[in-house]
């Protein structure tokens, strides 16, 4: 069962309670890394006019057009453009709104270690962004909108002094296209939220056993039998390049190999290590065609096709993948295992060794540099490969210590739908972290990873944002930024900023939701589904796959854990009500007439769910248990929130038998969960126990809830 308030973690609210908003930062994420607020403000208005000083090009007059856009999409207000041409930079310069400094320009493609810092002074009079290239200009602009904010006297911007750079020069989101096909428009749009959030790499993952989602024009037969028809075209690479370079954003492509190749050797089953026929993957798990290291062909048609792509990609590395080979095929081959023998490479770890040297050697010919996961660490891995660990901090450390740069993936796996409250407190570099000093300098950052084995084109947003905002500010912000709860009050704005940018994380929703009920659903009907949508998650896609078996690519996500978002606002912040309660020491029957209206309202909606749609809606059929198992939460919340109202538990038995209960409510039903099980329990406890309130100390009573609520 996962849980919100884990049972080994203090009773305090982890975020989203507008009573303590007073006390949070500006609604800026990343935090940067110095601020400080002024007690004035700039008002916005139409009269503003654009001064640009030093460096003028066109990545920052792009950046400002975009900028202005989304302002007054945002404002209804319509500003000054940028002046054209020449012009005179002291007058013009001290009479405008808002003043660009621009030392120089930012590299033609962006570089890893590009200087992207920046200042910001807002005073009443006038804005200053100023910034050594192009490219911090470009951060300063998403940091400015964010602060741009509104009441009843209108727009305006805080007075504030920033100073910020980013802590890790790394800071990536993968997207998997090769599983389920994404095409160019979700690319894009995600691009546009990835600059928003200050992130700078798109880790493109474009070849699996289920597809090769790239044209090659050297093997076309590449695309041709391994993509059902969906890849992007050689023109599209260079579109979505382009997009990202205005934006700040450098494009790493992922061709895996040796394993995860069902798609090569679906189009050149020559190049396998067992005998073919193959063809393409439909469903998700390890599988065995890998590549066959003891064959020249292989090598050859490498050296051609990586030789291709890097011709399409500008960015200095290419990752390889090479994860998760089985060995299965190499082992059934006694070709290859003489070929291991004769070569003294000891077993396959040595002979998948010898061919990551081999295709560095070929990455290197072309002028790109090899990154690939945990597994291809050996102990005669090349010098200058980068190694990316998604099986912990341990590779990290393994990695790190052999004098490899590093990025860090395990704890940012967004597909396993875990709560943004924990991706942001795992750090690549944590505080009291055993690296020494040398090794931490070697780990460049670390990437957010999109799998796509359970998301559609429709669906992918919700599952990449505004998690993903959490671990940009991870790999942003300083290490001592950790305060989870203002994390979750600023992600909120975020998200409102990212919907505003073109992202359908949440527009998506309503036409699922409705789509799921039908054509006769009555109002009452959907707004009751949609209040069990909002209390609902979906499980992680390690279990889905387990769940649904029989699903496979051509399988419609559109399902109920489709349209349920990772991370419930909603159930979150009913136990962040709940530890606020369980906590408190003086008269409960206040307290507890929201949490009695909140549960009465949930319990209604479920009832109107199983009398309704739950029977006539056939895609809704087997959301019944979901709908049974929320009426029985809402009856034990109730239960236990009369009783602290009466300060009286109840009967002896009772609080065994409401276990019982959540137990079957914690259950996944069609690939969910329902996350208030959790606080129900710590609820449960704190009314069958209420004598041993006074007995204890605030700690011991947290303590004692936490051990007995597990």
């Amino acid at each position: 069962m996962r849980s919100d308030i884990p049972v080994d973690a203090p009773l305090r609210p982890i975020g989203g309670s507008a009573a303590l908003a007073a006390n949070h930062s500006p609604m800026v994420m990343p935090a940067p890394r110095e601020l400080q607020l002024g007690s004035g403000r700039l008002p916005v208005t139409t009269a503003w006019s654009v001064a640009v000083r030093g460096h003028d090009d066109a990545q920052v007059r792009a950046g400002f057009a975009r900028a202005l856009r989304r302002a007054e999409e945002r404002t209804g207000l319509t500003f000054s453009r940028l002046p054209t041409g020449e012009f005179s930079l002291e007058g013009e310069a001290s009479r405008a709104g808002f003043v660009i400094e621009c030392a120089g320009p930012s590299q033609t493609v962006p570089t890893l270690g590009e200087d992207e810092s920046y200042t910001l002074e807002v005073t009443a009079v006038q804005v200053v962004l100023r910034a050594p290239t192009g490219l911090g200009i470009l951060r300063g602009f998403e940091t400015l909108l964010q602060l741009l904010q509104a009441d009843a006297s209108g727009w305006f911007l805080p007075t504030v002094s920033i100073r910020d750079e980013p802590r890790f020069p790394w800071r990536g989101l993968l997207i998997d296209v090769a599983r389920h096909w994404q095409p160019l428009d979700v690319i894009l749009r995600n691009l546009d939220g990835m600059a928003l959030v200050k992130l700078n790499v798109l880790h493109l993952h474009l070849t699996e056993d289920q597809g090769i989602r790239i044209e090659s024009r050297k093997y076309p037969r590449l695309h041709e039998l391994g993509s059902d028809g969906h890849y992007f075209t050689q023109e599209q690479i260079r579109k979505i390049v382009a997009y990202a370079a205005e934006r700040g954003i450098r494009v790493v492509p992922e061709f895996d190999v040796p394993g995860h190749a069902t798609s090569w050797v679906t189009a050149y089953p020559e190049l396998a290590s067992a005998p073919g026929p193959y063809s393409i993957e439909r469903q998700w798990t390890v599988f065995d065609p890998v590549l066959d290291p003891t064959n020249p062909a292989v090598y050859a048609m490498l050296d051609g096709f990586l030789g291709e792509m890097a011709a399409l990609f500008p960015d200095a590395y290419v990752h390889i993948g090479g994860d998760e080979v089985t060995g299965v095929h190499w082992s059934g081959n006694q070709k290859i295992q003489t070929f291991i023998g004769e070569n003294d490479l000891k077993d396959n770890a040595g002979l998948q060794s010898y061919f990551n040297r081999r295709v560095h050697a070929i990455l290197a010919r072309h002028g790109k540099r090899l990154i690939g996961w945990d597994e291809i660490l050996h102990s005669d891995l090349p010098a200058g490969i980068v190694v990316q660990s998604w099986r912990g901090p341990e590779g990290l450390a393994d990695s790190t210590k052999r004098g490899f740069t590093s990025l860090l993936s395990h704890g940012f796996y967004i597909n396993f739908n875990e709560p943004a409250g924990m991706h942001y407190l795992n750090d690549p570099v944590p505080a009291g972290t055993a690296l020494t000093l040398e090794q931490q300098s070697l780990v460049l950052g670390g990437e957010a990873t999109m799998w796509s084995e359970w998301v559609s084109s429709e669906t992918i947003d919700s599952r990449i944002w505004p998690r993903t905002a959490a671990i940009a500010e991870r790999l942003w912000s300083a290490q001592t930024v950790c305060d989870v709860s203002d994390m979750y009050h600023r992600l909120s704005f975020v998200s409102r900023r990212l919907e505003e940018a073109g992202l359908q994380h949440e527009s998506y929703r309503d036409p699922a939701i409705r789509r799921l009920a039908g054509d006769t659903a009555a109002p009452a009907d959907l707004e009751a589904l949609r209040t069990l949508v909002d209390l609902l998650e979906p499980v992680s896609s390690r279990r889905r796959t387990v769940l649904q078996l029989g699903y496979s690519q051509f399988t419609p996500l559109t399902d109920l854990a489709d349209c349920a978002r990772p991370d419930s606002k909603l159930a979150r912040d009913f136990a962040n009500g709940v530890a606020v309660l369980v906590r408190a020491r003086d008269d409960c029957a206040t307290r507890t007439e929201a949490f009695s209206r909140q549960l009465a309202g949930w319990r209604q909606a479920a009832t109107r769910l199983e009398q309704g749609l739950c029977v006539h809606a056939p895609r809704l059929q087997a959301a019944a248990p979901l709908a049974a198992a929320l009426v029985a939460l809402c009856d034990i919340g109730q239960t236990a929130l009369q009783a602290l109202a009466d300060k009286r538990a109840p009967q002896p038995g009772w609080l065994q038998t409401q276990f019982t209960k959540l137990d079957v409510a914690a259950q996944s039903v069609a690939a969910t969960i329902l996350p208030m099980v959790a606080p129900l329990r710590l609820l449960a406890v704190a009314a069958a126990e209420q004598d041993r309130r006074t007995q204890l100390s605030d700690d011991d009573w947290e303590q004692h809830l936490l051990t007995h609520g597990a």
